[in-house]
């Protein structure tokens, strides 16, 4: 393959790779402190992200346990998550805080399922837009034959074909995940 298309094909993999790494966010029903993955807190005027201020561990596996490093972070700690779209009510033990992740509704895992198929989409206007760029580097290149820009763009195509494929099936597992618990 031509250095254009590995080059495409690897900006595509860093969208898929994102893609995984905002389903991670979505709240399952399961504790991981993935969910905990874009809260930010006010910490002396800069906003931080809730792993760096504190540690943040699973007891059981509908529970996570937020230690923070200085106890007297614990009150904005809970002011963000109450602020974010986690949808749990953190519960302040002194020195730490508790989250009990409730089981989802039949309902509630369909609004997530929804979000998870959205992610998927905007990662595939993406990989549409990265194609089209590549699309018009191989036409505007004048050092190509003609033969050879057909035979690119054909590389192009699949390499599109494959990573929207690939997407498709990030979002199934998702939802297959989502649906079994």
């Amino acid at each position: 393959m031509d250095e254009l298309v590995l080059d495409m094909q690897e900006k595509m993999n860093k969208s898929i790779d994102s893609l995984k790494q905002q389903l991670t966010s979505l709240r399952t029903g399961k504790a991981t402190p993935n969910m905990l993955n874009g809260i930010e807190v006010d910490y002396y005027g800069t906003m931080t992200p809730i792993n760096q201020m504190s540690s943040v561990s699973v007891p059981e596996p509908r529970q996570l346990l937020i230690k923070p490093y200085d106890k007297n972070d614990a009150k904005s700690i809970i002011a963000a998550i109450n602020k974010s779209d986690l949808g749990i009510n953190p519960i302040n033990e002194g020195t730490q805080i508790r989250l009990t992740i409730p089981p989802l509704t039949e309902e509630r895992r369909r609004e997530v399922v929804k979000q998870a198929k959205k992610y998927g989409e905007d990662i595939k206007v993406a990989i549409r837009n990265i194609r089209r760029d590549y699309i018009e580097l191989a036409k505007d290149d004048e050092a190509y034959t003609e033969d050879y820009q057909k035979k690119m763009l054909e590389d192009l195509e699949k390499v599109v074909t494959d990573s929207i494929k690939a997407v498709d099936a990030v979002v199934a597992d998702k939802e297959k995940e989502l649906m079994s618990i």
